[in-house]
């Protein structure tokens, strides 16, 4: 095997709880990388204080003040180089990245607010949408994170038979498919599936033993596995940019139309790998 070249990666992660699971798989996928030879940046929401609401705070110099629009003041702040430092801070982190880790506790079925926050904030029009002011142009598959690798590390409370094709909460990587399709891929980044890790809530120590194997296996092959096949828009498949040609997905609606190859009625069982832990272990922080 040819040796892995250096690379530098970003992990972003929100939990409050230094001792959470979510911590822990911060911790274990940072000594992982560092010890393949790369470069790890992180941004440790919680600990950094990071403000999650976005508002008009986040314009130090208005281009209407008569008026808050945030797109129009989004692409004069970062046009102009007027956005406020934190945000050009992790701006920059992201910019200088080879790949982005996403680590979080799954909240109501999505990221945590102060996740949240941090993408409505950093995500600023110029760069991760509006990509070189060609408003929807650039977008999919293409913009700003373009050439960069994403990766989704999810600790889930409840067990893996909930988030099964026909789990009652919906199949996980469907539900993350606003964060995975909507804004990571949109904004030019290829997203890797996800890892979940279930049953957080009553880990123990054999299971997170066996979690932590699993997860240093997914980080060692970081820019090794293929990412999610979703459909680029300026690949062809969707002629007027809004909707796909009626001879791709025929048959198909929603958001397995949006993945190529993915069968009519399933996404590939890939998507769905992670740990599944036994809910009868005792209990812990999460």
């Amino acid at each position: 095997m040819a040796p892995i070249s250096r690379k530098k990666i970003l992990i972003v992660y929100a939990h409050p709880e230094r001792t959470s699971v979510t911590s822990r798989l911060v911790a274990i996928a940072s000594e992982a990388l560092i010890a393949q030879g790369h470069e790890v940046m992180r941004s440790d929401l919680y600990g950094m204080g990071w403000k999650a609401v976005f508002d008009e705070h986040d314009f130090p110099k208005r281009c209407d003040a008569s008026r808050l629009s945030f797109i129009e003041e989004s692409r004069h702040a970062f046009c102009e180089g007027c956005q406020t430092p934190d945000v050009e801070e992790e701006q920059r982190k992201i910019l200088a990245a080879d790949a982005v880790i996403l680590s979080f506790p799954l909240w109501w079925f999505s990221m945590p607010a102060i996740m949240k926050g941090w993408v409505d904030r950093v995500w600023a029009y110029g760069l991760a949408y509006g990509y070189q002011g060609a408003g929807n142009a650039h977008r999919y598959g293409e913009g700003g994170f373009a050439g960069k690798r994403a990766l989704l590390a999810v600790s889930v409370g409840g067990p893996a038979a909930d988030y099964a094709l026909r789990g009652i909460n919906g199949p996980l990587e469907q539900l993350l498919f606003p964060i995975t399709h909507g804004t990571l891929f949109f904004s030019g980044m290829q997203v890797l599936p996800t890892y979940a890790l279930y049953d957080a809530g009553v880990i123990d120590a054999k299971g997170l033993a066996k979690a932590a194997s699993d997860w240093r296996g997914r980080v060692s092959r970081l820019f090794e596995d293929e990412p999610i096949a979703f459909r680029s828009q300026n690949g062809g498949d969707y002629p007027d940019r809004h909707v796909l040609a009626e001879a791709i997905a025929v048959n198909q609606t929603g958001i397995t139309a949006h993945i190529a190859g993915s069968g009519e009625s399933r996404l590939p069982p890939s998507l769905y790998s992670g740990t599944v832990l036994s809910p009868k272990a005792s209990r812990s922080i999460e």
